[in-house]
Formats: C-alpha cells, sequence, structure tokens
C-alpha cells in the first residue's frame, strides 16, 4: 500500500506478558505506518522474542520504571515520528483505526482522542460498573474544564509529537490518558474525538482495577484543576 500521508506515524505500544496477543495485535497495524516501539515492562514471557520475529524492524524499549503511564512516557520519549499514536497490547484496540485517528490530525486536530461513545464507536469489554463511573468522570471533567468529551477513560489516542511538552506528562497509572486528555485542553488544543470500537481483551487478565484506577483519576482531574487555577494565578502576578 502506498504511503496515505506526507508525514511520519510511530505506533507505541506498551506491553507486559503479552507475547499471546501480539500476533493478532500487529497484524492490524497498517503497512504504511514508519516505526513501532513496544515498550516492554519486564515481560516473563517471550513477549520481546515474539514481536521481534513478527516485525524486524521494531524497536524495544525496556521499561525503567512501573505502570502504563510510566511505559507510554518512555514511549513517547522514544518516538521519532512526527505523529504518535498509542494503542494496547492486549487487542482491544484495532490498528486499523488508526487511519482515522492520523486524518484528523492532518486535518488540523492537535490531538485525536478515541472515543467508544462517538456515534461509530463501541465496546465489547466495558462492564457497567466501568461505563457508569467513565461517565460519570467525564462529565465532571467536562463541567471543569469546559470540554465536550464523550469518553474520557480510553487508550486510543494519537496526537502531534511537538505538542509532547505541552502535556507535560508526568504519572505512572492508568490516569494517564486522562490527564492528557485535560492538558490537551488545558493547553488549548485543537482537540478531535475519533469514534472507535474497543474488543475484548483476546488472552490474559487485564491489570485495570475500576475502584482503584477509579479513584486515582478522580484524583487527577481535581489536582489538575487546582494546578491550573495555581498557574493562572501566578500568570496574573507576573503581569501585575
Amino acid at each position: 500500500m502506498n504511503k496515505p500521508f506526507a508525514v511520519s506515524v510511530t505506533v507505541v505500544v506498551p506491553a507486559m506478558n503479552e507475547a499471546g496477543n501480539l500476533p493478532h495485535v500487529f497484524a492490524t497495524l497498517p503497512t504504511w505506518i514508519d516505526e513501532v516501539v513496544l515498550v516492554d515492562g519486564n515481560s516473563i514471557d517471550n513477549t520481546v522474542a515474539v514481536a521481534r520475529q513478527l516485525r524486524p524492524d521494531l524497536r524495544v524499549v525496556a521499561q525503567t520504571g512501573r505502570g502504563k503511564g510510566n511505559a507510554l512516557i518512555e514511549g513517547f520519549t522514544a518516538a521519532r515520528g512526527d505523529i504518535i499514536v498509542m494503542i494496547d497490547a492486549d487487542g482491544s484496540t484495532d490498528g486499523g483505526e488508526i487511519f482515522s485517528f492520523v486524518s484528523a490530525l492532518v486535518q488540523g486536530a492537535d490531538f485525536a482522542k478515541g472515543s467508544r461513545y462517538a456515534p461509530g464507536g463501541g465496546s465489547d469489554d466495558i462492564s457497567p460498573l466501568r461505563s457508569l463511573g467513565n461517565k460519570v468522570l467525564t462529565g465532571l471533567t467536562n463541567l471543569l474544564y469546559g470540554t465536550r468529551y464523550t469518553d474520557l477513560c480510553y487508550g486510543y489516542n494519537a496526537f502531534w509529537a511537538h505538542h509532547l511538552d505541552a502535556l507535560a506528562l508526568d504519572c505512572d497509572g492508568f490516569e494517564i490518558e486522562t490527564l492528557m486528555n485535560v492538558r490537551a485542553a488545558q493547553a488549548g488544543l485543537r482537540i478531535r474525538e475519533v469514534p472507535s470500537h474497543e474488543h475484548s481483551r483476546i488472552h490474559g487478565e487485564s491489570n485495570l482495577h475500576a475502584v482503584r484506577d477509579g479513584w486515582r483519576v478522580l484524583k487527577t482531574i481535581l489536582r489538575e484543576r487546582t494546578r491550573g487555577a495555581m498557574a493562572a494565578q501566578a500568570q496574573v502576578a507576573l503581569a501585575e
């Protein structure tokens, strides 16, 4: 397939013990992407060996910290592409949708966030409890930050690499998606939601815990609101 975009695209895949899922995940990736960065979270299975066999040009980053947030931050730092796309290694995100995310960016967006609740999106995996929690947290974020998000806690996003400094990511856990969405809004980035269909994990069990991680997301939302207010006050003080 001819390359459809005149920009380079890096796909960042955080993975820990996902050897059984990677053949499916990598098979969904478009042939025109320029780089795949696998961030290995100290896997005890053959995740890295399988990944290298599937994609000889793969770049592997050995995670130095812990948690999904840390893994993504290390992967973003290593990425060389103009556009960075983040997907999961469990088979829940469809690499075939990358075209839609990159298209949104090329057409003028700074940050393209996946949504399971936008028209055309959906999920085979989210539980009623997680769905309710996500809607409450999404509503709170929209209220506090003036956004119009339909899906706050979803890990399929893409953005221009030169906006990494504006996002200034600094968290370790699953709240990374929330932090990205909030800071993108605070930075005034042009955000576009992209409909996405979440599939069920193929093999293994998720490390996500609805109550624990929901609490971390809530704290992130509130902390960032305070951080933003303090930054605004500091700017006013400097102007005076």
